[in-house]
């Protein structure tokens, strides 16, 4: 009997990611209202040395994981060239919950979670070392196809909204308590759908299966950039308030010598500089120095939020 021919194993992965890629793609596009199917935990990363240790860098679900790698992968790669002797991979989570459940388990070892998450990751066992971007630029806002009748929130009760998951803050919890604050009450004047992620949440309104999508500026700014022409027939209708941007975090238990490193080399890049490509591939304007306490705003308003709006976790 003949043997197939043996088809070499990177070339196979490379096959499997862009099959993957493919699919997902033409899933969103084809059903945008549906949560995303569920995809496994993916790293990306080269073998490392033997004498490396490997260290996990689990993003939270801003995108879906091939648009995760394009962005964050070259700051991976930046990091593995400038701290010898650690190796690190970029870890995706198919959505919001698992990503929630991996950092409650301390299982990566780096994090960058939303603000919300950060406050959950403290109490697991992390540290805040850095912000990824500028506070100013942590706002919710609502994405409305150009030829939407919406003139202002109160226009909005009867209808369906789009957000990527009830513990997206930016994109979910700082929207609905904007309509909150407009007079609508969140959880009876308004069809809430929970899509899996960022993209899937505007591209519900574009293709019309929600009256207006809640996301917010980084994911926006991709989604012009990855898709102009869909992205031309929609507009920013209106604009929550700042609070304070996604957090870097490091589990407390690392050595002292790492996590001042990988501090070291986030607050380090410049939009000017070298780090000009790996920020603008995130959307992310640069790193600022952060630590715990300066997340106690978040407290206060998840605590107003779950008084006035709903529970932050759904069941």
């Amino acid at each position: 009997m003949s043997r197939s021919p043996r088809i070499p194993f990177a070339h196979m992965q490379g096959r499997l990611w862009r099959g993957l890629c493919c699919a997902f793609a033409i899933g969103l596009l084809l059903s945008c209202s549906q949560k995303e199917s569920a995809l496994p935990n993916l790293d990306y990363h080269t073998a490392p040395t033997t004498s490396e240790t490997i260290y996990r860098f689990a993003v939270h679900p801003l995108h879906n994981p091939g648009k995760l790698a394009s962005a964050y992968q070259p700051l991976i790669e930046h990091l593995n060239q400038r701290i010898p002797g650690a190796h690190f991979v970029l870890e995706a989570s198919r959505d919001y919950a698992a990503f929630e459940a991996k950092l409650r388990a301390k299982e990566p070892e780096f994090l960058l979670p939303n603000p919300w998450q950060t406050l959950e990751a403290i109490k697991a066992g992390y540290q805040v070392i850095a912000m990824a971007g500028d506070a100013a630029d942590f706002h919710g806002i609502f994405i409305v196809r150009r030829d939407s009748p919406l003139k202002q929130p109160a226009d909005l009760r009867g209808q369906a909204v789009s957000y990527p998951s009830p513990t997206a803050l930016a994109a979910a919890m700082l929207p609905q308590q904007f309509l909150h604050a407009h007079g609508l009450d969140v959880q009876r004047d308004i069809d809430n759908r929970y899509v899996g992620s960022q993209e899937s949440s505007i591209m519900n309104a574009y293709l019309g299966q929600s009256a207006a999508a809640a996301t917010w500026p980084p994911p926006w700014r991709l989604f012009q950039q990855d898709h102009p022409e869909e992205a031309a027939q929609l507009k920013i209708i209106w604009q929550t308030p700042s609070l304070v941007n996604n957090s870097v975090m490091a589990r407390r238990d690392l050595p002292a010598q790492l996590i001042a490193a990988v501090r070291q080399e986030l607050l380090a890049l410049s939009p000017e500089g070298e780090g000009e490509n790996i920020l603008n591939a995130m959307a992310t304007a640069r790193f600022h120095p952060a630590e715990d306490r300066d997340y106690t705003v978040v407290s206060d308003f998840v605590a107003r939020f779950e008084r006035e709006v709903r529970p932050v976790e759904i069941p």
